[in-house]
């Protein structure tokens, strides 16, 4: 059971880390047992947008993720259920419709991959080298790896692509006139290209909690009625005997928030801390949907949120607060950097807990 639709199950599914709006079953991001990680954005194409209820960009995530051993093989699971079922499907727990359609980035140990779609539609490039970013917009041009067998037929059949000369996914699915949201991102998508580049050669999970903390850009976003939700990096190193290295804030606004590291291993210590609360009559599953609201604010989120009250409240104790939980942050990223340069063997019971001791130190500065 996805977020509307009820699709055929996998005869299994790997373990998964989700990041997710709590309303619905997918996920904006996370990350397989297997070091798969993929993320999503929305984008607005010449595809008309669906209302009717099919699949969810996030719930295309969660199923990659579920259902891949590699990067290849979920991009390969995601397009098939695109192409099966389409997507559509309002993507806000809203009475109005908040429908669009989505791109995708996925890596694992040794491939990445940028995906993008146009209602069923998609092309996909193979990143073979550098940084690559995505930002509410098609950014697939004349470099296609891979794409649905019908994508040139559809755009020659609509008028949008005469057949002639080389074909750019991104130049003949954008709308012409694009909505001010998509404008606005272009902006934001050149920024992180550019903050990609001047750090090009050494990149660092740091050098990523920095750019995502990036306010200026607009790629750390607090206003406008918009903030970032939650944020994730991740350290997947080629060599298979090092462990891949998740870190969640599990908290909006990474500019104020602790990022954590998750670890898959074998009894993971559950950190109901971050897990939202479930509704028996829940309005995301009544129809019609929406008619309600509920507060699904996990434990963590509220005391960060009466954390940044305080921090607006009171600049010098705010100050203080944030600089603990900075001085919690790099503890856990020095930990992590010795695991993963090889100095300190990984223990599995110290692992199966660090989520959850994180998250509870970080709880405690809360109090």
């Amino acid at each position: 059971q996805c977020t509307y639709l009820e699709i055929e199950q996998a005869e299994r599914t790997h373990a998964v880390v989700l990041s997710r709006p709590a309303w619905l079953w997918g996920a904006e991001m996370g990350a397989n047992e297997h070091g798969v990680c993929v993320g999503n954005e929305g984008v607005w194409t010449r595809e008309p947008l669906g209302e009717d209820e099919a699949l969810l960009g996030m719930d295309l995530v969660r199923l990659g993720l579920e259902r891949g051993s590699s990067a290849r093989e979920a991009l390969e699971v995601m397009v098939a259920l695109l192409e099966r079922y389409g997507q559509g499907g309002s993507c806000k727990e809203e009475p109005v419709p908040f429908v669009y359609h989505n791109t995708f980035l996925l890596a694992d140990r040794v491939e990445a991959w940028v995906l993008e779609t146009a209602g069923r539609y998609w092309a996909a490039q193979q990143i073979r080298e550098g940084s690559r970013n995505i930002s509410n917009q098609l950014s697939i041009g004349r470099e296609i790896t891979a794409e649905h067998a019908g994508l040139r037929q559809r755009a020659r059949s609509q008028g949008w692509w005469s057949g002639d000369g080389e074909f750019s996914f991104a130049e003949v699915f954008s709308l012409t006139h694009q909505p001010a949201r998509m404008e606005a991102a272009k902006a934001r998508y050149h920024a992180g290209k550019e903050l990609l580049r001047q750090h090009a050669g050494h990149i660092t999970a740091e050098t990523f909690m920095a750019i995502l903390r990036d306010k200026a850009s607009g790629i750390c976003v607090d206003s406008e009625g918009f903030r970032t939700a939650g944020s994730m990096v991740s350290v997947l190193p080629q060599d298979p005997t090092l462990p891949c290295v998740h870190f969640f804030t599990a908290t909006p606004d990474p500019s104020r928030s602790v990022f954590k590291p998750f670890v898959f291993v074998a009894g993971l210590k559950p950190t109901p801390q971050v897990r939202s609360p479930t509704f028996r009559d829940d309005p995301a599953k009544q129809i019609p949907r929406f008619q309600s609201t509920v507060d699904r604010r996990h434990e963590l989120y509220r005391r960060h949120q009466a954390a940044l009250e305080l921090m607006e409240r009171d600049q010098e104790r705010g100050q203080k607060l944030l600089q603990t939980l900075w001085d919690l942050e790099k503890q856990g990223l020095e930990g992590m950097n010795a695991l993963l340069g090889g100095t300190v063997a990984p223990r599995p019971e110290e692992l199966a807990d660090l989520f959850f001791d994180c998250v509870e130190a970080e709880m405690k500065f809360y109090t």
